[in-house]
């Protein structure tokens, strides 16, 4: 019987990546950024702290952004309203611009160690590469040089005017790929993107770095793996 590494090497065309948190390594790479500056400011709570209340008021506010449907707000936008909050909630005074020093931080972000190596194997295999992001435009593009990497295509969600996991987001996405959506492995770090993509009908790969259940949706992930060097072994 054939297992499930070996019908999506048989039958997917392209592989799709989230890009914040996927390829690139948000937490770490902020956490870095913000150490310093929240220092300076003489806040003693943790970095990584501030950074994790930081990215998940920024996810709430991109979630409420989409279902509201009343036109998409750009991602730096929902950062600078993010940063703010976080900074506010935290008792720090600050400028808009150190606000936005802060969420410009997220475009110079370094890729997982293991992606660079894994996605030249991929690509050897023959694999079409791109990214699916939240980011605008202008900030993918600015960080395109930061991961070191030649992607197909880089998709930014503004194409269709809502943040995923709104399935336009992956459609818009299948449409300028054009491949089929079934021939789509989506590959994220986040189990709502998956989901998300699943829904809409692509496949999906789930990076489970932080050794976390998916958990209970009928949109389970087609693979799980550790890594990107994980990925590619199943994929190659």
């Amino acid at each position: 019987m054939p297992t499930t590494a070996d019908i999506l090497k048989r039958e997917i065309r392209a592989l799709v990546f989230d890009q914040y948190g996927t390829i690139v390594d948000m937490q770490e790479g902020l956490t870095e950024a913000a150490t310093p500056f929240l220092k300076d400011k003489g806040w003693d709570g943790e970095a990584h702290r501030f950074v994790t209340w930081w990215r998940r008021t920024h996810y709430e506010n991109s979630m409420i952004d989409a279902l509201c449907d009343r036109g998409h707000t750009p991602y730096r936008q929902i950062g600078h309203r993010a940063v703010s909050y976080v900074m506010d909630r935290c008792g720090i005074t600050y400028r808009q611009d150190e606000v936005e020093w802060l969420v410009s931080q997220i475009e110079s972000l370094k890729p997982f160690p293991d992606v660079i190596a894994a996605l030249e194997k991929l690509r050897a295999a023959g694999y079409k590469l791109v990214i699916l992001s939240n980011g605008d435009c202008d900030m993918l593009e600015t960080a395109g040089p930061h991961i070191g990497f030649p992607f197909d295509e880089v998709i930014s969600v503004q194409e269709a005017g809502y943040f995923k996991p709104h399935w336009t987001t992956y459609a818009s996405a299948e449409d300028i790929i054009g491949e089929e959506r079934t021939s789509l492995l989506f590959v994220a770090n986040h189990a709502f993107d998956c989901i998300g993509a699943k829904s809409y009908g692509m496949r999906t790969a789930f990076i489970d770095r932080r050794r976390r259940p998916f958990g209970e949706t009928p949109h389970q992930p087609d693979i799980i793996v550790a890594d990107f060097k994980e990925l590619a072994e199943a994929m190659c």
